[in-house]
């Protein structure tokens, strides 16, 4: 598994103008991050099969009333894990990833929903069956996520996203929670991504097959390059958009943007799936940022 030289290229461009665009403009990344909140945990949870649409996820975190038909445990879903997402972008820059660390996320999620699994592993006699992967049995889960958690901070020569993909196939592979693994586990990204002085990502349920194919090609021969190719795409989409507000540049949609340009709508849309231009999304609409003359 490796991100080609080109990739890790421009991730570091984006990276260098990112550092420099964003000084004295903090207030403006969190409000950025904030807007963003909704959206992120409406991919996350839908991801699980939450039934909520993003509409309804954006009422429940701006406490608008909602209709009586929605399910109560999604809605305390959303809001814990909109909770643990603003958390990570306060704790996450200065603290490393440990066990303590990470059954605590999961009480954060978890707590109030179901507090006879919240913050531990599974224990004597729960298994679990993902598709057709059976997690490993309770008793080796603690040595398993030890063993990721040191594979990760004693690694010092790969690529730092390589090395986040492979502790999140590791992560889930070894699905060392009843309930809520995948969205700790993307909790996580974003923790070790804030770490690293990168903004968060989204993983968008529209994208949640090809997600999930990578963890079927993990298991079968431990290639995470399937898996990568999803991380770098997310977070080179998350500078671009960061980016685009930094720099003051004039946000359209693609749709005007193609239109203008010239070019068929199917070569720019793919060229904005692939990241080679500096597209984003915001509530599923793709746009871009152009310099304002």
């Amino acid at each position: 598994m490796s991100l080609k030289s080109a990739g890790r290229q421009y991730l570091q461009e984006l990276k260098e103008k990112f550092d420099r665009a964003k000084l004295g403009k903090s207030s403006l990344l969190t409000l950025i991050d904030e807007a963003e909140l909704s959206e992120s945990v409406y991919n996350s949870n839908a991801i699980e099969n939450s039934t909520l649409t993003l509409p309804q996820t954006e009422k429940i975190l701006l406490e608008m009333e909602i209709s009586k038909d929605v399910n109560l445990r999604e809605v305390y879903e959303a809001q814990n894990l909109a909770r643990i997402t603003l958390y990570i972008h306060e704790k996450a820059p200065s603290s490393d990833l440990s066990e303590e660390l990470i059954t605590l996320l999961h009480q954060m999620l978890i707590g109030n929903i179901d507090d006879s699994i919240a913050g531990r592993f599974r224990k004597e006699h729960e298994y679990v069956r993902v598709g057709t992967h059976i997690a490993p049995a309770p008793e080796h889960i603690g040595r398993l996520i030890e063993n990721t958690l040191i594979e990760y901070s004693s690694n010092h020569e790969e690529y730092f996203l390589e090395k986040i993909a492979r502790f999140h196939l590791e992560f889930e592979s070894t699905h060392p929670f009843n309930d809520g693994n995948g969205r700790i586990g993307r909790i996580l990204i974003n923790w070790q991504l804030i770490r690293q002085g990168f903004p968060q990502i989204i993983i968008r349920n529209k994208g949640k097959q090809k997600y999930y194919d990578s963890f079927g090609i993990f298991r079968a021969n431990k290639d995470a390059q399937a898996f990568l190719v999803i991380l770098y795409r997310s977070l080179t989409e998350s500078l671009h958009k960061r980016l685009a507000y930094l720099e003051s540049k004039k946000i359209i949609t693609l749709k005007e943007y193609y239109g203008s340009a010239g070019k068929s709508s199917s070569a720019i849309l793919n060229a904005a799936a692939r990241q080679t231009i500096p597209a984003f999304r915001e509530k599923g609409v793709w746009k871009i940022g152009i310099p304002d003359l």
